[in-house]
């Protein structure tokens, strides 16, 4: 039976498992349920060897070709993970779970890589080892860290890994790869002012926290501006400053909270030397207590160049020669791909789900017609990657 007839038979059952996955989302590594579905379904369908519990709750399933000469491993991931946003859908499988929704469409993400599951321990038309990770707590919790840190990389032998994403606007079938810096690295900033308060009314008896918040916050953009190179992206952003309740008191206290995003190592470095020096001198200058705690997130995106030749090959051969976009540029959202990147050359691609509310938006819903396509291009990666000798 041809590959499309088959992958069309077993999307009825696949998305069906993607609208229960969708009713019942879970947070960050609190994915009980739909990593004990997922393993469920991978022992149910043959596959090979499947893992539990590596990285906390993330799901390895392991599946092994025919042939018998290639010797290499394949790895792909999907995340598992929902988002504490309140769903504003009326669909009939909407989130049953007050404050949680797949708003991202991670639900999608594992149906599709389930899917190719079941396809390959069905047929098993290549020759050498696939790796499916189903990895928790991509949404700030770094849990594509805490599977490597916990032996993934080593313990299933992966030389090489590929991710990927839906992504609303761009239409199903299509997708979207980029080599190089593909997102960028997101780092936190936190700072805490302490000055000297009192009445509004008298100014001068008083050391006002705000004023050197504010004249902070304006230093922080000459970054941009004034330090980094004009075609290097630099994104800093104050997103929050907290200071004061009452409108006739001066506070003693300021907070400031920030996000700070780069593409490359170089800007990263500078973009954290040149913030605690600014942070440093605007409060000596108004004579301000303060601590500032600087926290790098996840890595820049960085997609190898052989990888992502090879993934956009693959789309061209199983969707056609106009499926793919490789001129796209980066974008400043972060994903935490990027540590199974550090470790294994690989490439993430983007999925068309068509013209849908954006990710993180309490009205968004993965697109069912994608799976198919998803299902087809995890298959078509791997058996384009190791062929079955003749």
């Amino acid at each position: 039976m041809p590959k499309t007839d088959i992958i069309a038979a077993l999307t009825p059952e696949i998305t069906a498992i993607r609208r229960d996955i969708h009713r019942h989302p879970e947070l960050m590594y609190d994915v009980h349920r739909t990593a004990g579905l997922v393993a469920d379904k991978l022992r149910e369908w043959g596959v090979d060897e499947v893992a539990t519990g590596v990285g906390q709750t993330g799901v390895v399933g392991v599946i092994k070709g025919k042939g018998q000469g290639s010797g290499r491993v394949i790895a792909m991931r999907a995340d598992m993970d929902a988002l504490p946003i309140h769903e504003e859908t009326n669909l009939p499988h909407r989130s049953t779970v007050p404050g949680k929704m797949h708003a991202c469409g991670h639900d999608g993400h594992t149906a599709m890589l389930l899917g190719a599951a079941k396809y390959l321990s069905e047929t098993r038309d290549f020759d050498g080892t696939a790796v499916l990770i189903f990895q928790p707590a991509e949404e700030g919790g770094a849990g594509a860290k805490a599977m490597i840190d916990d032996g993934l990389i080593t313990r299933f032998g992966i030389q090489e890994v590929y991710g990927m994403h839906n992504k609303p606007g761009v239409p199903v079938g299509k997708f979207e790869i980029r080599k190089g810096p593909a997102m960028a690295a997101a780092d936190q900033l936190h700072i805490k002012i302490e000055g000297l308060g009192g009445h509004a009314a008298a100014p001068h008896r008083v050391n006002d926290p705000i004023v050197a918040s504010c004249a902070l916050v304006t230093a922080l953009q000459t970054i941009a501006s004034r330090n980094a190179d004009p075609l290097e992206s630099i994104v800093v952003s104050v997103t929050a400053l907290n200071a004061g309740e009452a409108f006739n008191v001066i506070p003693q206290t300021a907070e400031i909270k920030g996000s700070v995003r780069t593409l490359t190592p170089e800007t990263r470095d500078l973009a954290e030397k040149r913030i605690a020096e600014i942070v440093e001198g605007v409060m000596k200058a108004f004579g301000m207590k303060y601590q500032l705690n600087y926290r790098r997130g996840y890595p820049v995106t960085f997609n190898h160049s052989g990888q992502t030749d090879f993934a956009t090959s693959v789309t061209k051969e199983a969707f056609g020669s106009d499926a793919i976009n490789t001129e796209v540029p980066p974008t400043m959202g972060s994903e935490d791909f990027s540590y199974m990147l550090e470790e294994r050359p690989g490439a993430f691609i983007n999925i068309g789900n068509g013209d849908s509310a954006g990710l993180h938006n309490p009205a968004y819903e993965f697109n069912d017609a994608a799976i198919p396509v998803g299902v087809n291009y995890w298959a078509s990666l791997i058996e384009i990657a190791m062929p079955q000798r003749g």
